[in-house]
């Protein structure tokens, strides 16, 4: 099929537009990777996109001369811990928010997602008073349960969509054939509404992998400091070492997108779905 001029001429645009924001986008990511990779002499010397002598130096340096494995390991811990916490709670929620009927349904669902208008800086004066008179302060599980009160009313608003897009009767033939409503869910329901689940698991992921500011008051210990506090560290120091911390940004960074590479596809068809059913 032959392509008019005024459509070779739009995908032309379109592709052009596309390379411009993929250039923009990553730009940021390929210099901190290029600067991570010079030694330290060649990071102030005229500025290059490549390094003339490459070296891993800086990455050496930050694991034997900082605590950045630590940091590291605890971010994991609670990021995974956090996505875990959040999708059972918002899971079991969802699913009682469209499976069972009582009054006030349609407004306490409305009320959670509420809740999300509130920016986390709000809450964080009171929280801490909370974790605080529960005797949480300084723990991993006080980061967790903070993490999951934020990112909590979206997932549930989300998963509840998915939900409603199950057809009751898949539930219900499952229950006539003899098995048990948990059975029923767990076998029926949860794999239809996976690439939802999916979603949620991300975007509370970033979140937890990301916060900076609820670690910064609740985590006092170096020893149980998350990568955005531990990092943050590396700046006060008397000399910054711009290729160390460069080399940390990259060892945040590349998790995160290997991540989210990976589940890509469920992301997109996840947030898509959820956007236009229920």
């Amino acid at each position: 099929m032959r392509l008019s001029g005024g459509t070779v001429s739009r995908t032309t645009t379109l592709y052009a537009g596309a390379a411009g924001l993929l250039l923009i986008g990553a730009f940021p990511f390929f210099w901190m990777l290029s600067t991570s990779l010079k030694p330290a002499g060649e990071i102030f010397a005229t500025p290059t996109l490549v390094p003339r002598h490459a070296t891993l130096a800086n990455f050496v340096q930050l694991f034997r001369e900082t605590n950045f494995a630590v940091y590291f390991r605890n971010s994991v811990l609670v990021s995974f811990t956090t996505v875990a916490l959040t999708l059972v709670v918002s899971a079991l929620g969802a699913y009682s928010l469209t499976r069972f009927r009582f009054r006030g349904r349609e407004t306490v669902a409305g009320l959670i997602l509420m809740t999300y208008m509130f920016a986390p800086i709000m809450i964080i004066i009171p929280f801490y008073i909370l974790v605080r008179q529960l005797g949480l302060v300084n723990t991993h599980l006080a980061l967790v349960l903070s993490y999951t009160t934020f990112c909590l009313p979206f997932c549930l608003w989300l998963l509840r969509a998915f939900f409603l897009s199950v057809p009751l009767e898949l539930e219900e033939a499952a229950l006539v054939d003899g098995a048990g409503r948990p059975r029923a869910v767990w076998h029926v329901v949860l794999p239809l509404v996976l690439p939802g689940l999916i979603a949620a698991g991300i975007f509370t992921f970033i979140l937890a992998w990301n916060d900076f500011l609820f670690a910064l008051v609740l985590i006092t210990s170096d020893e149980l400091k998350t990568l955005p506090v531990g990092v943050n560290d590396l700046f006060n120091a008397t000399i910054v070492d711009w290729g160390m911390i460069m080399a940390a940004g990259v060892m945040i960074t590349v998790p995160t997108i290997a991540f989210f590479a990976g589940v890509q596809r469920y992301l997109i068809q996840g947030w898509g779905a959820g956007g236009v059913k229920g």
